[in-house]
């Protein structure tokens, strides 16, 4: 089975669908990262090599805020400025 960014990926289902189950990658993101590790589409995750599972990781976690890295950006303290410039939290 394969384990990307936490999340074990269906071994039934294409790449290109069992990618989307890793919070921050749709559609799109999915078939830009199979285009950039020259994996088709079609393959079926428990049909990849291992070779292909570490290329996978490698780019999902050097070019995508997913998972751990995403929520970590989300619960970043924003300060809002208002009119009596003191800031709200």
């Amino acid at each position: 089975m394969a384990r990307i960014a936490g999340v074990d990926l269906p071994p039934n289902k294409r790449v290109e669908v069992a990618l989307t189950y890793i919070y921050g990658i749709g559609k799109t993101s999915a078939k830009k990262i199979l285009e950039k590790t020259r994996i088709s589409p079609d393959t079926r995750v428990n049909r990849l090599t291992e070779e292909q599972v570490s290329n996978l990781r490698s780019t999902i976690e050097s070019e995508y805020a997913i998972e751990g890295s995403y929520w970590q950006r989300q619960k970043s303290v924003t300060l809002i400025w208002t009119d009596s410039d003191s800031p709200l939290i």
